[in-house]
């Protein structure tokens, strides 16, 4: 009883305690993971201006409405090519002494999954119109404006990043819009979100509760949505009325290359990109990062060719998975 009784001896022994369940729980399971798990062979640690970018992603609260996590559940297949392993996660570190938010998981997804938008949507031009004005590209986005991160210069230099934004958001001056480091920064940790391949030889974990099953190459023509395809790999530049935006992305209405004969080129833009600078920003090979097949190809050419008054030859699966076998032959020379 005397123990009880000695305030001293009580608190002294609960302290020990606690401080022994926090090594046990906590600390060495902590250490032993981070000796067990290691980053996967093609991961990259961030550069020095995506760290910074990393850190106004989590000032600008950018944390509360995106996640980093594609879970094993069909819902999340368009977030990443798989689910996310611990191993996406072992290479991450802390921002600093006083803070830790090494992984930014999060919980909430009121805006798309950020795992792998790198690969979704690599385009600098595209990122930062975005966080100037998410409404300018995605006309129903609820995600707020960030133009803070942005400058209204009269006369540009050479060494400035311009944001083509349409004429409306200038208000009636007669300059550009101009992207700080900040902004910058920022776009480069964007960039570098993007999902390793696992190693040769592991198993894919496998994405669970699947409501049908997914479209692989063979399927007829007629089975693919080309405007779901369009909407889903192409109307975040092009827009939904296909006219792009001046000064950043080109408008396939009434395009030469949509209407025209030449299926070779047109289907090499779509799989390996095209950089029109300084007309247009860079446009990334969307095809061959998200794996299209030829039937998706096909259905996304026929979407456009056939839309927004443009009345052009549609085309078979056929005739382009050839050109994109020549593509591939040629690519690995």
């Amino acid at each position: 009883m005397e123990f009880l009784n000695n305030h001293k001896k009580l608190f002294t022994a609960a302290f020990l305690f606690f401080l022994l369940l926090t090594v046990c729980v906590a600390i060495m399971p902590a250490i032993n993971n981070q000796q067990r798990n290691a980053p996967l062979p093609g991961y990259t640690p961030l550069s020095d201006d995506a760290r910074k970018g990393k850190s106004l992603f989590v000032a600008n609260g950018c944390v509360a409405c995106h996640t980093q996590q594609v879970r094993n559940v069909d819902m999340d297949r368009p977030w990443g090519r798989r689910p996310s392993v611990a191993a996406d996660y072992a290479g991450m570190t802390r921002m600093d002494f006083w803070r830790n938010t090494a992984t930014l998981m999060g919980t909430g997804r009121t805006g798309p999954d950020l795992t792998d938008v790198g690969n979704r949507q690599p385009s600098l031009e595209w990122n930062l119109v975005h966080l100037f004005n998410p409404r300018i590209v995605v006309e129903a986005s609820i995600m707020p404006a960030y133009p803070w991160l942005f400058q209204f210069k009269k006369k540009p230099t050479e060494a400035d990043v311009v944001v083509n934004v349409p004429e409306a958001y200038l208000k009636g001056g007669e300059g550009k819009i101009v992207a700080t480091d900040e902004a910058l920064q920022l776009v480069a940790y964007l960039q570098s979100l993007k999902q390793v391949a696992l190693p040769d030889g592991r198993p894919t974990p496998e994405f669970l509760y699947a409501r049908e099953a997914a479209k692989k190459e063979g399927t007829a023509s007629e089975a693919m949505d080309g405007a779901l395809l369009y909407a889903t790999h192409c109307q975040s530049c092009h827009q939904t009325n296909g006219e792009g935006l001046p000064g950043a992305f080109p408008s396939l209405k009434g395009s030469s290359v949509v209407g025209g004969d030449n299926l070779e080129l047109y289907v090499d833009i779509i799989m390996n990109g095209y950089d029109a600078r300084p007309e247009y920003g860079a446009m990334p090979g969307i095809g061959t990062m998200m794996e299209l097949t030829a039937d998706e190809v096909a259905a996304i050419i026929n979407h456009e060719r056939t839309s927004w008054g443009n009345a052009a030859q549609e085309v078979t699966p056929e005739e382009i998975k050839e050109i994109m076998d020549f593509l591939a032959m040629g690519a690995n020379k």
